[in-house]
């Protein structure tokens, strides 16, 4: 009797585990689930999703986007007002939009403006799209929503306001006037091959007014498009865009990212040999049907839809810098806009191939960021970690922070940062210096060289106790750019360092620098994981094989006749494309990614 009892208690015991046990895998899998139904995923993997989950009050609530669209159609060079995004969609909310434009003739939608102002701004808990669905198993938890590709759709900056610029109206309204508009932040996916005097307008209105301006650099060699302007000014952030994977699966291709790919991407450098884009994101995005108020259509990888990722992370980081007093610095009208561009390239995650220039090495030091991944990924919980540590003013700080100061020769030529590392083994130390370029301010706005000054930065191994010892461990010091960063591994040996900004010039007597205005970012982290599948699958199919061989060997022969090319394939990272990098491609063959499916569905 004793024993029977016993049992019954065991058996009791083992089925109460069991439903324990089962109820905890459900709400698991559930929680999955809500994160695999949030659209568009590409805010996933620049991690702007973790960012509201980190910090839930960032909504975009209280900022307000100047959004700069181009109409579709011009009859005699008249543009004919068919710019706007369809309020009639889902996703948006009645209030979120002001229109502006010449009011002749009636306005008309754009479905190039819907998409981008779904992912800006667009939220729709009650999206759909039959290609998306995951699963038919009838076990399978809210099996008839996962069958029907449900999903949660959330832009990055879904309380946000917006004013809706036509192109032309917005030049001649805003840009010719001299005149900011009342806004936080411009973005446009729109640009043009040459330098303007509405580009330079633009670099005046960020250069003299702090609004922070963000653009789309081009869709690459298959578009033909060189880097576009205004993405392609100085005082401008320039936005690449990273690929989605190529597989036959819309729910694996929204979900997972590549590289950056000159097909696809614009890329550096500039006319004037300035380095460009400033940074990648994401493009391939679910995004609203101009056409169809219910319907989210990809839009595939194009520069105009990874822009408002970046302009609506940009949007969340000032909505917090406005709620802390202590970071009043960072959205200041008077060099805010460089606090948020250092912040964000130095934040920004190095892909696959990431490398200053091109692919030979001997402009590290003089071409500050990479030709086509400019300072690396949008990686938006690193911006908010950044942000938040506050500013850091010239002398001992943290390690990660940022500061707005001043240069002047005659008082402080130069400013020196010290941080100390605990455990510098396998660190990684990052600083990013942004200043902006002069422009007069009227019409047309040519360039104000005698203003601008020519700044350096520099990273210093210092030993406290032997200053014989101290050493230059790295520096960028371009000669036409308006941005500086160094990316390099702290030496196991050294626990201080120095970040020094200074006057590139100071010794030359012919030279008076005159004041300069900057922003600095800097942080400590981890040594990158270098084992990225991409380093070989370049066709991002999911699996390294012949085809990759084959791309690798395009490439080869390319970058011997034409040297000016970006090329990826230097996977052992020695300057050239050669018989050491097929070896290693070849070492992992058949390697596949998690995603991958031999078989992709229908």
């Amino acid at each position: 009797m004793v024993q029977n009892t016993k049992k019954m208690l065991s058996f009791c015991l083992i089925a109460c585990i069991a439903a324990l046990l089962a109820h905890t895998a459900t709400i698991a899998a559930a929680q999955q689930q809500t994160e695999e139904m949030l659209q568009p995923q590409g805010l996933n993997f620049s991690g702007i999703y973790a960012l509201k989950q980190l910090d839930p009050n960032l909504t975009g609530s209280g900022i307000k986007f100047a959004v700069i669209c181009r109409s579709i159609t011009y009859i005699d060079g008249e543009p004919q007002n068919d710019y706007r995004p369809s309020t009639e969609h889902n996703c948006f909310k009645t209030d979120q939009f002001a229109f502006h434009d010449q009011a002749e003739p009636p306005a008309g939608i754009s479905p190039h403006s819907t998409a981008i102002c779904s992912i800006l701004l667009g939220e729709d808990p009650n999206a759909s799209n039959p290609a998306l669905k995951i699963s038919e198993d009838p076990n399978a938890s809210n099996p008839a929503e996962i069958s029907a590709g449900q999903f949660y759709y959330q832009g990055v900056a879904p309380q946000a306001k917006a004013d809706i610029y036509e192109f032309w109206h917005f030049l001649i309204d805003s840009v010719f006037a001299g005149l900011p508009p009342d806004a936080d932040i411009i973005t446009a996916s729109i640009g043009n091959q040459f330098e303007d005097w509405w580009t330079r307008g633009i670099e005046s209105m960020a250069e003299r007014y702090g609004i922070i301006v963000v653009a789309g650099i081009g869709n690459g060699s298959n578009a033909h498009d060189s880097p576009l302007y205004p993405a392609a000014g100085a005082n401008v952030i320039g936005v690449g865009v990273v690929n989605s994977v190529n597989t036959e699966s819309l729910a694996t291709n929204l979900a997972h990212f590549s590289l950056a790919y000159p097909k696809h991407s614009s890329f550096g450098p500039t006319a004037d040999g300035r380095s460009k884009p400033d940074i990648v994101a994401p493009g391939n995005c679910l995004a609203a049907d101009g056409n169809d108020p219910s319907r989210y259509e990809p839009t595939g990888n194009g520069s105009s839809f990874s822009t408002p990722l970046i302009a609506g992370t940009i949007g969340l980081l000032i909505q917090k810098a406005k709620q802390d007093p202590n970071l009043g610095l960072a959205v200041s009208p008077e060099g805010g806009n460089c606090v948020m561009k250092a912040i964000l390239l130095n934040s920004a995650t190095k892909l696959p191939y990431w490398h200053k220039g091109r692919l030979t090495k001997d402009d590290d030091h003089h071409a500050p960021l990479d030709y086509i991944q400019g300072a690396g990924m949008l990686n938006a919980v690193g911006a908010y970690k950044h942000l938040i540590a506050g500013q850091n003013e010239p002398g001992q700080t943290s390690t990660i922070g940022w500061d707005l100061n001043l240069l002047q020769k005659d008082q402080n030529p130069q400013n020196i940062y010290k941080v100390t590392l605990t455990e510098p083994a396998d660190k990684f130390i990052t600083a990013t210096a942004v200043w902006n370029k002069h422009y007069n301010s009227d019409y047309p706005f040519e360039p104000d060289p005698e203003q601008d000054a020519n700044l350096r930065l520099e990273l210093w191994a210092v030993d406290p106790n032997n200053p014989t010892n101290d050493y230059l461990l790295d520096y960028s010091d371009s000669r036409v750019d308006n941005v500086e960063h160094i990316y390099a591994a702290a030496d196991a040996n050294y626990t201080d360092y120095e970040i020094v900004i200074l006057y590139t010039n100071i010794d030359d007597p012919n030279q008076i620098p005159a004041p300069q205005r900057y922003a600095l970012a800097w942080n400590v982290s981890p040594k990158q994981n270098s084992d990225n599948i991409f380093w070989y699958d370049l066709n991002a199919d999911g699996i390294v094989n012949e085809s990759d061989s084959i791309s690798l060997l395009d490439n080869l022969i390319t970058s011997i006749k034409s040297p000016e090319s970006y090329l990826l394939g230097d996977i052992n990272a020695n300057g050239l494309i050669d018989t050491n990098d097929f070896q290693i491609l070849l070492s992992h063959l058949n390697r596949q990614a998690d995603w991958y499916t031999e078989n992709p569905p229908e």
